[in-house]
């Protein structure tokens, strides 16, 4: 089948004229006429009508337009899946705001130094919302958490770090026993509409602390910047995050053992562009372990 009689199609039903839809793809309405003649003997039923001075679907058109943006996108996909080497072309990235403040510039730095002629685009939300864009095919691949239910068996993930809780505090108070901060200093709290959040909701119940609670907020760079003011203390994921310079705000780890949230990348494993998400999930793991080996090296000092 001819992909672009399909797109003739779809553009005849579009404007309700064989004649419009001529003059829009530039050939004469005989050759859209040809066209739509093909399909019909192509699926051996009537796909188009006559109503007046306008073309409209038949039931099996209708059903044909339905189905039609799946079937053009899955044919440009295995077109994709067999010419495309991973060597040039567009991906796009979906990502939450920890990991576009922290660790993908450093990935994107390596990804675009091996495959210098990739176009990327990026996108910013929440996992549940990442998860449901690589689903429908919004996004290629997903630098997010691990959601909160399993993933389909059409999906991949590639694990990179795992992030337990600590405490963030004001340096002049690290020698406190951090379950007393939590208990006597204002609480600057994870938003609890997110996984991290929820890891603290459950991490206080636990320790039976009942704390102070002052603000509540999704960003953990804004959490920092309000511990570095004075502002109180915070229970947080342990991230990459690098906090910014002239913060005296230090990371305590905390007495009890914590749940850690999974941190990587999302993809479906029939992505047309499998060539391209893989050599970001390499650039990923080169970073995470510079990243690691980074920390062992300082630790040993």
């Amino acid at each position: 089948m001819e992909t672009s009689y399909l797109h003739s199609f779809m553009l005849v039903v579009e404007t309700g004229s064989m004649a419009e839809a001529a003059r829009r793809l530039h050939i004469t309405a005989a050759a859209v006429a040809q066209q739509m003649r093909i399909l019909e003997k192509e699926f051996k039923t009537p796909l188009l009508a006559r109503a007046g001075r306008t073309v409209v679907p038949t039931p099996a058109g209708h059903r044909l337009k339905q189905s039609a943006p799946t079937l053009l996108r899955d044919l440009a996909n295995a077109h994709l899946l067999v010419n495309d080497d991973g060597a040039s072309g567009e991906l796009v990235i979906g990502t939450i705001n920890t990991a576009l403040h922290s660790l993908l510039p450093d990935i994107l730095a390596d990804f675009v130094k091996q495959s210098p002629n990739v176009k990327v685009f990026l996108q910013s939300a929440a996992t549940n919302q990442l998860y449901e864009a690589v689903q429908q095919g919004d996004i290629d691949a997903a630098v997010c958490l691990y959601p909160a239910f399993s993933l389909a068996k059409t999906f991949d993930w590639t694990l990179l770090r795992e992030e337990p809780l600590i405490l963030l505090a004001p340096k002049h108070l690290a020698h406190r026993d951090p379950h007393d901060l939590l208990r006597t200093q204002p609480l600057i709290r994870y938003d609890r509409n997110l996984g991290g959040g929820q890891m603290v909701d459950k991490y206080l119940r636990n320790a039976g602390i009942t704390p102070m609670e002052r603000f509540e907020l999704s960003s953990l760079v804004a959490i920092a910047m309000m511990v570095d003011r004075g502002l109180g203390v915070a229970l947080v994921p342990d991230t990459a995050l690098n906090l910014p310079d002239g913060q005296s705000v230090v990371r305590v780890n905390l007495p009890d053992a914590t749940q850690s949230r999974r941190f990587g990348v999302m993809w479906l494993r029939s992505s047309a562009k499998l060539a391209l998400i893989q050599k970001l999930v390499v650039s990923s793991r080169k970073v995470l372990n510079s990243l690691k080996n980074s920390s062992d090296a300082r630790s040993r000092t």
